[in-house]
């Protein structure tokens, strides 16, 4: 862990929350994408990557300074909005409307790039957040493993699989046009 970061977290755990602002800042896009890819929707990610932050900092004594912060932290996102979804399922409330894409697409306008975010969008949760901490977050499989509670064999299993589903779609819609693209 850079020095950098161990500083504010020991300043964060003696209460500065100036120190946790600046931790805040730094994580908030990435931890909102890990709770966009598990619940599909702007508006419950946004709440859910809030709740992260608090959850997190309350919890702050329980981090093993010897882990990684990251995996640590995009482990608490994703419990919270897996909680999330748990919750909605059992209030049986529809959920609202899903999301149109990924607010990187509206920055990237390549036509290949967007279908693949659609497509990544379009798996099914089990898929989805190993995809995006994989390939968005450049997390090794083993960390992949220690966020989502899985073995390194599943996560290698749901990934393979995640790349064929896309590849599939990206076929059906003609944006490659064999399994070489």
């Amino acid at each position: 862990m850079p020095a950098e970061e161990l500083e504010l977290i020991q300043r964060s755990l003696n209460g500065d929350l100036e120190a946790w602002g600046e931790i805040v800042g730094r994580y908030k896009e990435a931890v909102f994408a890990v709770t966009l890819s598990i619940l599909r929707n702007y508006a419950d990610a946004e709440d859910a990557t809030q709740d992260a932050f608090i959850r997190a900092f309350q919890n702050l004594r329980q981090y093993d300074l010897s882990r990684k912060f990251s995996t640590w932290l995009f482990t608490v996102a994703a419990n919270v909005a897996k909680n999330t979804l748990r919750k909605r399922r059992r209030e049986k409330e529809p959920p609202l409307p899903e999301m149109d894409g990924d607010p990187a697409e509206e920055v990237q306008s390549d036509f290949r790039i967007e279908a693949v975010r659609r497509a990544v969008a379009e798996l099914p949760e089990n898929y989805r957040a190993p995809v995006v901490l994989y390939y968005w977050h450049g997390l090794p499989l083993e960390e992949i493993g220690e966020v989502l509670g899985l073995p390194v064999g599943t996560v290698k299993t749901r990934l393979h699989r995640a790349r064929a589903l896309i590849r599939a779609r990206l076929m059906e819609q003609g944006v490659i046009r064999d399994a070489l693209g």
